[in-house]
C-alpha cells in the first residue's frame, strides 16, 4: 500500500473557519484555497470580511459572533448551502480577554472570554458534526494556545478557555473517533503581529515595566528565542487536513518554538 505524504488536500475539500478574515484565520484560509479546498469563513468584522471578499472572491463569507448560537446557526446554514456539506471544522475565534490581576477582573470580561474562546467552539461543534458524519473522513482543529499547558498569571480568563479546549479536544476525539472524524488541538505560542504586541503591552503595563522588557522576558522562555508566525500555524493545520494526517487524533500539537514557561 502506497503511504500518504502532504502533497496537499483531497480536491474540493469543505472547509468552515470561524474568525476566518484576519489573522490566522485568513492565513489558513489562503493556505487551504492555494491547495484546493472550498472554504466558507465568519467573522465578526464587517471590514475584515469586505477585505477577504475583495482578495479571496471565491472565499464564503458571513458576518457571525460565535458567542451567539443563533448567528453560528445561521453561519453554519449558509456555509452548508455553500458548500453542500463539510469536511473540516476550524474552530478558530478567539480573543485575548483582560489582563489583571484577578481581583481587578470585571465579571463582564470573564464572561466574554468563556463565550467566545470556548462557547463558542462549542456551538461550532454541534452543528459541524451531523455534516461531518456524512463524509467517513471529518476533522476537527480547535485552536487553543501554549496557554492551555501553562499557568499564565494576569491571563486567567484566557488561560482557562484554552485549558478547556484542550479537554474539549481530547473528549470529542474519543466521542467521534468511531464514525471516523478526527478532532486535534492546535497550540500556537507567541504569534507575530498585532495581538501580540497588545498583550505584551497590556502586561507590561499591569506589571510596571517596559515594553521591550516584558517582550525579552517572553522571548526568553521560548527554547528558540523566536516567535511563530500565523503562516506557521496554518501549514499545521494543511498538515491535519492532508491525508498525512489521518491517524491523529485526540491530540495538543504545539507550533510555539518550545516554550518553555509562562
Amino acid at each position: 500500500m502506497t503511504e500518504p505524504t502532504i502533497a496537499g488536500v483531497k480536491p474540493g475539500l469543505r472547509v468552515v473557519i470561524t474568525a476566518g478574515a484576519s489573522g490566522i484565520g485568513r492565513v489558513v484560509a489562503e493556505t487551504l484555497r492555494a491547495h484546493g479546498a472550498k472554504v466558507h469563513v465568519c467573522d465578526v468584522s464587517q471590514e475584515a470580511l469586505d477585505a477577504c471578499r475583495k482578495a479571496l472572491p471565491d472565499v464564503g463569507t458571513h458576518l457571525a459572533d460565535v458567542a451567539d448560537v443563533k448567528q453560528v446557526d445561521k453561519f453554519f446554514d449558509a456555509a452548508l448551502g455553500a458548500m453542500g456539506g463539510l469536511d473540516v471544522l476550524v474552530n478558530n475565534a478567539g480573543i485575548a480577554g483582560p489582563t489583571a490581576g484577578v481581583e481587578d477582573i470585571d465579571p463582564a470580561e470573564w464572561d466574554r472570554t468563556i463565550a467566545i474562546n470556548l462557547n463558542g467552539q462549542f456551538y461550532s461543534a454541534r452543528r459541524a458534526v451531523p455534516a461531518l458524519r456524512k463524509t467517513q473522513d471529518g476533522a476537527i482543529i480547535n485552536m487553543s494556545s501554549v496557554a492551555g499547558r501553562f499557568g499564565y498569571a494576569y491571563r486567567t480568563p484566557y488561560a482557562a478557555t484554552k485549558w478547556a479546549i484542550v479537554g474539549f479536544t481530547e473528549s470529542l476525539a474519543k466521542e467521534l473517533g468511531p464514525v471516523g472524524i478526527r478532532v486535534n488541538a492546535i497550540l500556537p505560542g507567541i504569534v507575530e503581529g498585532p495581538r501580540i504586541e497588545r498583550v505584551i503591552s497590556a502586561r507590561a503595563q499591569a506589571t510596571g515595566v517596559s515594553y521591550e522588557a516584558m517582550k525579552n522576558e517572553y522571548l526568553g522562555k521560548v527554547s528558540l528565542r523566536r516567535m511563530v508566525s500565523p503562516q506557521d500555524v496554518a501549514n499545521m493545520v494543511l498538515f491535519l487536513c492532508s491525508p498525512a494526517g489521518r491517524n491523529i487524533s485526540g491530540q495538543s500539537l504545539s507550533v510555539c518554538g518550545n516554550v518553555e514557561a509562562l
